[in-house]
């Protein structure tokens, strides 16, 4: 297999890994002597295609712990310590909008349940406002194509913007002969 790596590369490599160092370290190290600019990636392929085995590194203390039981009262301190760095939620966040003044229709409904509503009745909701409310729909026959009655159609639309007339003044035309 050919390799960009030059063989006094290599046997540095395998110098350093003798020494215990991490790969990250490695490259440092071989980048710095040789003028090279290896990654710790690029470190770690050359060991394994040279059959190296990865340095055993000491295990760290909270590795080491991890076996112990937790300490119930350790975690409920650190559990208080970061709430006590959350900041108050805003009352503003939690305040009721306003009521919307909605357009009505002069039509009464009939306050059908979902579940009571035929194929062609209209789905218009009502209620629901308040905590409790049940919602209701209008049950009156619906616009062809529409899920709603006609006037609740025309309620759920948007009106058309009136049209400016168009101007009426008068240009007058000449003919001109092309040349």
């Amino acid at each position: 297999m050919q390799s960009t790596w030059e063989e006094a590369h290599s046997v540095a490599l395998r110098e350093y890994l003798d020494k215990g160092l991490s790969f990250a370290e490695i490259a440092r190290a071989l980048n710095q002597r040789f003028g090279t600019a290896y990654t710790r990636n690029a470190t770690i392929g050359r060991a394994r295609r040279m059959g190296l085995s990865v340095p055993v590194r000491p295990q760290s203390v909270s590795v080491m712990n991890a076996s112990k039981k937790p300490d119930a009262r350790r975690i409920r301190e650190l559990r208080a310590r970061k709430l006590a760095h959350v900041p108050p939620p805003k009352p503003s966040i939690f305040e009721r909008a306003a009521a919307l003044q909605l357009r009505c229709v002069a039509i009464t409904p009939r306050h059908l349940a979902l579940v009571d509503l035929e194929t062609n009745d209209c789905r218009y909701p009502y209620g629901g406002d308040a905590e409790g409310e049940p919602i209701t729909f209008c049950g009156h026959p619906r616009r062809e194509g529409s899920s709603y009655c006609t006037s609740h159609f025309h309620l759920t639309r948007l009106p058309e913007p009136v049209a400016e007339p168009a101007a009426r003044t008068k240009a007058p035309l000449r003919l001109v002969e092309a040349a």
